[in-house]
């Protein structure tokens, strides 16, 4: 166990999140998305909901603001967004003009280019977003380990 490390956050997360640079991006995936398909590494959190596993992520991994969408979530049906997308919305923190929807099957070619997918025991539809990292900055404050 690690001091100030979230602890959904295993070492084989860390791992993987830890090789991800500067543009690359990584699905948090509800339990129903084809994530061994694509090819990517693909980590199982079953039993965890996606934005819980979305909170967690960006504790150690800063999102792109630089340019285009930080966030990516699929279109649901019926063009509304559905609760577990609000919710994976706050989770990722990020200006509202950062999200973008995809639809469907755009959703899914965008995730076939990701380095990472990280499948949670999300049930609900509609719980997958596609994250973008950002740069991590050495001139940031960083708060020490208590």
């Amino acid at each position: 166990m690690l001091t100030g490390i979230h602890p959904i956050l295993h070492g084989e997360l860390l791992a993987a999140l830890d090789r991800l640079g500067h543009g690359d991006e990584l699905v948090v995936a509800d339990a129903n998305f084809p994530a061994h398909r694509l090819g990517a590494t693909v980590i199982e959190l079953p039993g965890l909901a996606a934005a819980s596993i979305v909170q967690a992520i960006r504790t150690v991994v800063p999102a792109d603001l630089y340019e285009g969408a930080s966030v990516l979530l699929m279109t649901a049906e019926g063009g509304e967004r559905p609760p577990v997308q609000h919710e994976l919305v706050a989770a990722a923190a990020v200006p509202a003009d950062r999200v973008e929807e995809l639809e469907r099957f755009a959703f899914y070619d965008r995730a076939s280019g990701a380095r990472l997918v990280v499948r949670s025991g999300e049930l609900r539809p509609y719980g997958n977003v596609i994250l973008r990292k950002g740069v991590v900055n050495a001139s940031e404050p960083r708060e020490a380990a208590q």
